[in-house]
């Protein structure tokens, strides 16, 4: 599957639904492909890169010219990056999106370089793309730290790759969205409507992308005191905790890439450090035993800048991949991904994208139930590096039956596993190879002792 996805140059996720080159997809579909064709893997992330723009952000969509404008919306005439991106730096021979996606990219890198070291010393792979990642981590580190607080904002419902989130459902309330005739939704020729987003917050996202655009892609820029919040020049700005945490576990993937390539990896550990402290002083809620999101276009006297979403989202347990955690919130975490809300290990069997008690929950739409794969795949990394080796275990036993079960499914029912979306996902498939060459490299679990004394007995 993963081989008919190919262009190429890259892998769509699906050619019907998603014909062009997606961001994040890239990167985790990288991360698998590393185990079939580690060359191919390098391209993948090489192709994506090659359309960063000049201020250093990676596009979430990198289009295909030879696709029909109307195989998908938005298309490259609506996001016209060429020109309207210009004074961003938007890259003149190719055209892509103007938002982004979440910053996998640098562990993805990372962890393609380490399965075949010399094939990627050789071509130089480290080399060419460090710089790109490190100015990508600069955008959002700098661009995009919208609240001022250190940690990157988002300014359009479809960059945290949770597009149709409840998260999302009131900052939304005050986007007025595009007249329905001014658009046609191409999503739903391929997908189920009772899958996809309603047609009044599909209105909602032209309108904020429509709006991103006609403003030249701008952030804000300049200097930002604290408490004065640059997310108040935007329609909608989010800190959001599975944003903020893959930046941070990719700053650790920079230490190890800049290690490699003999440079100094103290700044991207310094980062790493000041995002964690940050996102841990504006995103954690007690309370809630999990990291909630921030609405940064709140009430212009609240000091902090904003307020958080009372929504329990996966997002906020995607923060088990930052390494130097406190340990109550790690905890408290661990906690919260086995209780009531999400129910792992005794309600579903992989994690669902928003909470199982929530107002807003549906098993079908969306991101507001369904479980996806790299988001279970993003949540066993996280319990294995917290020493919680039987929990990821079952979890990667449970993701890799699903996926085979499913039909390499875009995402899932989480109670029943019955396979919503398209089929023959591409991150489905390559995290799927990633989970199974980990399980054929897994350690045989240590003997029992007891049982091994039993059975001396026996002889």
């Amino acid at each position: 599957m993963l081989l008919r996805n190919w262009t190429g140059a890259a892998t769509v996720p699906s050619h019907g639904l998603y014909p062009h080159q997606w961001s994040w997809d890239s990167a985790f579909i990288a991360i698998g492909l590393r185990h079939l064709s580690p060359l191919r893997a390098q391209r993948e992330l090489e192709t994506l890169l090659s359309a960063q723009w000049g201020d250093g952000r990676i596009p979430h969509i990198v289009f295909n010219p030879s696709v029909p404008l109307g195989a998908y919306f938005p298309s490259p005439d609506f996001w016209r990056s060429s020109t309207a991106g210009a004074d961003a730096g938007a890259p003149r021979g190719v055209e892509t999106s103007g938002i982004v996606q979440p910053p996998v990219h640098a562990l993805a890198a990372w962890l393609v370089h380490q399965s075949d070291p010399a094939l990627s010393r050789r071509r130089g792979f480290l080399a060419r793309v460090y710089p790109r990642l490190a100015a990508w981590h600069r955008y959002l580190t700098e661009h995009r730290d919208l609240g001022g607080h250190g940690l990157a904002a988002i300014v359009h419902p479809w960059e945290p790759g949770m597009d149709n989130s409840p998260c999302w459902d009131a900052p939304l309330e005050r986007v007025e969205p595009a007249a329905p005739g001014s658009f046609r939704r191409a999503d739903l020729d391929h997908g189920a409507p009772d899958d996809r987003p309603t047609d009044l917050d599909y209105g909602r996202y032209v309108r904020l992308a429509a709006d991103y655009r006609d403003g030249g892609y701008r952030d804000g820029g300049g200097a930002v005191v604290p408490g004065e919040a640059r997310g108040r020049a935007h329609a909608f700005a989010v800190e959001d905790p599975g944003v903020n945490a893959l930046l941070i576990a990719s700053e650790h993937a920079l230490t190890g890439i800049a290690t490699s390539l003999g440079a100094d990896p103290a700044p991207h550990r310094q980062r790493a450090r000041r995002l964690t402290k940050a996102l841990v002083e504006r995103l954690w809620e007690p309370e809630a035993g999990q990291f909630l999101c921030r609405d940064l276009v709140g009430d212009p006297g609240d000091a902090a800048g904003g307020r958080l979403i009372p929504e329990r989202s996966a997002a906020g347990l995607l923060p088990l991949l930052a390494p130097g955690l406190p340990r109550e919130v790690t905890s408290a975490l661990l906690r919260t991904v086995r209780g009531d809300h999400f129910g792992l290990g005794t309600r579903v069997r992989l994690l669902p994208s928003y909470d199982l008690r929530g107002h807003a929950f549906d098993p079908y739409r969306y991101w507001r139930g369904p479980a996806w794969f790299n988001v279970n795949w993003l949540l066993e990394r996280g319990l294995r590096q917290h020493g919680e080796t039987a929990s990821a275990d079952a979890l990667r036993a449970s993701a890799l039956s699903a996926a085979a079960s499913s039909g390499f499914a875009e995402y899932l029912d989480p109670y029943t596993g019955r396979a919503r979306g398209t089929r023959d996902f591409g991150w489905t498939a390559a995290l799927a190879l990633d989970l199974l060459a980990a399980a054929e490299h897994a350690p045989a679990p240590a003997p029992d002792r007891a049982s091994m004394s039993e059975k001396g007995q026996k002889r």
